[in-house]
């Protein structure tokens, strides 16, 4: 029995009503009686570009459904434009996407959902919602931007917006050329073309078997999109009928072959936090130390920015997701299943790479390891997160004099003062920036270098956050410091002039205060006022959980069960 029929089925008076508001919207009875009814979750807004063709595909998701003899209802839910309008942070908002995606697939007379986002955070609060309520469900990524263009040199989303704000902080880059990049920097629907954390979840979404095989990859605007829309509606009916549901493809193994997948792409820091939140939902315990053993052995094969030297486009014409994974087979396990209802080995069938320049042989890695490291010590006791290869390799290992920023405001008052006293060798540290005092753990990691050090021809320092940095970014930055200095972590014992010791091939990351003066801080410290005493901030406040543990809401991470509502 379909779950759909508690709703329409029977001769009681609210069957009746359901069907009477059905009649009402215009649809008969042989329309959608008896079919699997399959909801398209949508994140489209008129405020989020990387979304703006989604209200295409998802006609195209629906002919996939009536084609399979379904019936489509269209569900529109709470789009997260990664960074760009969202304020604070759209960070601060996934678990609410993801609480709304659950309790729409559990409140509504639905068999299965066809997921539609792409923008950093949406694809893994669809994921967490879906995988929490466990209807059949497949993803359809929004799909990467086309290449971007300015004066016959092309850009990348994110990375070359940094690169050349810094330059123009310089001085070296002038009203007209400013505003020529404005207009060339992101020329179509999609989200960032690099492998930042859109890219990054998407690959990820498709590896965890949720997509179809190849989705992740497409370019937006390119034809094939449309065809994997359609494709995907008409998997889902099939995915209903067969009862294949989120908790039959999201095992521990799938969660492994996610991180390796993530590391040989150079794949977004983001990740460790999205991916841990995501495989609690279903029950399986990954951590960043996950990522950091993985990261010691699994090359880096994708010559993708921020860390390499090409763009998702080129990515799709060298093969795509599904030729770098071919170069992987002895690393991954083949054998699990997939929303296709193939096996993942089987969705790599016929794949090949077609540019070793893109996708790099085992034997030519952009990187024999180094695409995450974690390190811990009396700084971050819970760990943090560097991206090795984003960074400036003598930088690595490195001691200097820490400057300390409480808050962004603060950062932006004085990071370009000139009697900031900064140097090449100076550690550049934003505290007050975690999940519970950005709020929301704001993209804030990436700390701009100060315009006298850019004036000297100084691109990258050392700098370390307790907040994130987009996956577009770059440099040797250290994030997710835990406990975050919010909560009492130690970064907020933290003074200016305090050595700091940054090794990453040791994995460490200390402060070079005695635990005597640390003590003494801690009893001179006093916590901050709460933020929000109110609404949706208020209940996040209480119950948002710290990196380390993915910045879920501890009651969404708690095993238990929720009832299916009462049709009748």
């Amino acid at each position: 029995m379909l779950r759909s029929q508690r709703w329409y089925e029977g001769e009681g008076l609210r069957a009746f009503s359901h069907r009477t508001r059905t009649r009402q919207l215009g649809i008969g009875g042989p329309e959608h009686l008896g079919k699997p009814v399959i909801a398209i979750v949508n994140t489209w807004t008129d405020l989020n570009p990387c979304h703006s063709h989604l209200r295409e595909r998802a006609e195209a998701v629906k002919r996939g459904v009536w084609q399979a003899g379904g019936y489509p209802v269209e569900l529109p839910a709470g789009s997260m434009g990664g960074e760009t309008f969202q304020k604070p942070t759209a960070m601060l908002y996934r678990n609410l996407l993801a609480m709304e995606t659950e309790e729409l697939l559990r409140s509504y007379p639905v068999d299965g959902a066809v997921l539609m986002g792409g923008c950093d955070k949406t694809t893994p609060a669809l994921l967490m919602g879906a995988a929490s309520m466990d209807l059949p469900a497949i993803f359809v990524p929004a799909g990467p931007m086309l290449r971007g263009n300015w004066r016959g040199e092309v850009l990348g989303s994110g990375s070359d917006m940094w690169k050349y704000w810094d330059d123009r902080r310089a001085g070296l880059v002038d009203d007209r050329q400013w505003s020529e990049l404005e207009e060339g920097l992101a020329r179509s629907p999609g989200h960032c073309m690099t492998m930042g954390t859109a890219s990054t979840m998407t690959s990820v979404a498709e590896v965890l078997g949720m997509t179809l095989p190849g989705a992740a990859s497409i370019p937006a605007v390119d034809s094939g999109h449309e065809r994997m829309a359609a494709a995907s509606g008409m998997r889902i009916v099939d995915m209903v009928r067969e009862d294949l549901r989120p908790s039959m493809l999201l095992d521990e193994r799938a969660y492994r072959d996610a991180i390796t997948t993530v590391l040989a792409l150079g794949g977004s820091t983001n990740a460790v936090i999205h991916l841990v939140a995501m495989a609690n939902r279903t029950g399986v315990k990954i951590s960043a130390d996950d990522f950091d053993e993985a990261s010691r052995t699994v090359p880096v094969l994708a010559d993708l920015r921020p860390s390499g030297r090409f763009l998702m486009e080129d990515f799709y014409y060298a093969g795509g997701l599904r030729g770098l994974l071919t170069r992987l087979r002895d690393r991954l396990h083949l054998d699990r299943m997939t929303a296709s209802g193939k096996t993942f080995g089987e969705t790599l069938a016929g794949a090949e790479v077609f540019n070793d320049e893109v996708i790099r042989t085992l034997d030519d890695p952009l990187a024999a390891d180094g695409g995450l490291a974690v390190l811990r010590g009396n700084l971050a006791p819970d760990g943090a997160v560097i991206k090795p290869i984003a960074a400036r390799p003598e930088l690595l290992s490195h001691t200097g004099p820490a400057i300390v920023f409480d808050g962004y405001g603060d950062l932006q008052r004085r990071i370009d003062d000139e009697d900031l006293p900064v140097t090449a060798d100076s550690v550049l540290v934003l505290r007050g920036a975690g999940p519970l005092g950005g709020p929301g753990m704001p993209e804030h990691g990436m700390l701009p270098i100060p315009k006298k050090l850019l004036r000297e021809g100084i691109r990258d320092v050392v700098r370390i956050s307790d907040a994130r940095m987009s996956g577009t970014s770059y440099g040797t930055c250290v994030l997710h410091v835990a406990p975050e200095s919010h909560v009492g972590g130690p970064l907020a014992l933290l003074r200016t002039g305090d050595l700091i010791t940054l090794d990453v091939t040791k994995r460490l990351l200390h402060m070079h205060v005695d635990d005597a003066e640390l003590a003494r801080r801690r009893a001179a410290w006093t916590p901050p006022e709460p933020r929000y005493t109110r609404g949706y901030g208020a209940m996040f406040s209480r119950h948002i959980m710290q990196a380390d543990q993915g910045c879920d809401f501890d009651f969404l991470a708690q095993p238990g069960r929720t009832p299916e509502p009462d049709a009748t």
